[in-house]
């Protein structure tokens, strides 16, 4: 395939309540719509094995692990994700959209838990190796504004959003340090906007980097 032709993999990031699931499947129906097979799919999470480790992560009291557990775990998951659902789809020529990646164990572990970052870099080596995101889009929305919005949800996932504000800030933070230290592959959208205008403001970012 060529360069224009070939698969992509997309990464939304953003912290609690950003709203990355609902854009998630507006970009696939967008890329659907131009023609590309594609499929959705989430860290922790995408794949059997590596749900079974999403539940150890996001269900639970949060002092159930710290910072270096977290981390590992993370990439274990994201190992299986990749081995099982992500590098296949991309070799069959299926565009894969996913709700987070690993910008996030960057942001939460690294930013959040203050664990050494490049102890998360050499994890990243060993698992994921030099494969990356052909674009990343990053939902930025105040804390407060994203944790409400978290807090309105149902269901038992709420392990991450229990932890101190200030963690949730330092967060943010890592998020926009990552962004505009690879600007090439990382795109900001404002997430206090409409889900219709997110929506389209992604797709102009789409259009620009990859053309699509």
């Amino acid at each position: 395939m060529t360069a224009r032709t070939r698969a992509r993999f997309i990464t939304l990031e953003g912290g609690e309540g950003a709203g990355k699931s609902t854009q998630v499947a507006r970009l696939r129906e967008r890329i659907e719509a131009r023609g590309h097979r594609c499929i959705a799919t989430r860290e922790p999470g995408g794949a059997p094995g590596a749900e079974m480790v999403r539940k150890l992560l996001v269900e639970g009291p949060a002092e159930r692990w710290d910072g270096v557990t977290e981390a590992l775990l993370h990439f274990a998951a994201r190992r299986e994700h990749l081995r099982t659902t992500v590098l296949p789809a991309i070799a069959s020529g299926t565009w894969v959209v996913s709700d987070r990646f690993a910008d996030s164990t960057m942001a939460y572990q690294g930013y959040g838990h203050g664990i050494d970052r490049t102890m998360l870099g050499t994890l990243y080596d060993i698992t994921v190796g030099d494969f990356r995101p052909d674009l990343t889009l990053i939902l930025d929305l105040p804390v407060e504004a994203g944790l409400a919005r978290a807090a309105s949800r149902r269901g038992k996932e709420t392990r991450y959003e229990s932890l101190p504000v200030d963690f949730h800030q330092r967060v943010r933070a890592g998020f926009l340090d990552i962004a505009a230290a690879d600007p090439g592959r990382c795109v900001v959208i404002d997430a206090t906007a409409g889900i219709d205008d997110i929506a389209r403001t992604i797709g102009d970012a789409l259009a620009t980097r990859l053309g699509s």
